[in-house]
């Protein structure tokens, strides 16, 4: 096989770049519906449980890097809300910008009154889906 010219090199690295290269707001609803769901059922789950460490499991790794740990371990485990969170909800819908697709859900407590707004950031961070973000407010 002869070589590459630097121009052929640079083409064929362009495709390269570009095939592997993942975007997930190319992804249809229903698709996005069977990655975000359980991710969000994860965070409930272990939001409810005080299991710090599954909790975060799936979040990027700038995420974890911006969190300070203990910080968020004093609120995560002292939080009514975070703690007993139903695991019913209502999905509103996701929003698309640049290489994040941002989860909407409604969320209710188990022991406080009222609806607050779920958040989850999803975007690809080395060729896997991770969280960027994820709130309750």
């Amino acid at each position: 096989m002869a070589p590459l010219s630097p121009r052929q090199g640079e083409a064929a690295l362009q495709v390269t770049d570009k095939e592997t290269r993942m975007n997930i707001i190319e992804k249809s609803d229903k698709e996005l519906e069977e990655i975000a769901f359980p991710m969000w059922d994860d965070l409930v789950l272990y939001s409810n449980k005080g299991q710090y460490g599954k909790f975060i499991r799936n979040f990027s790794y700038d995420l974890l890097l911006g969190l300070n740990e203990v910080e968020v371990g004093k609120q995560f485990a002292k939080s009514e809300l975070t703690r007993n969170l139903s695991p019913e909800y209502d999905f509103l819908g996701f929003i698309r910008r640049g290489e994040h697709v941002t989860c909407l859900f409604r969320m209710r407590s188990k022991k406080k009154a009222g609806e607050w707004l779920g958040r989850m950031v999803l975007g690809y961070e080395r060729g896997d889906i991770k969280i960027f973000a994820a709130s309750i407010f």
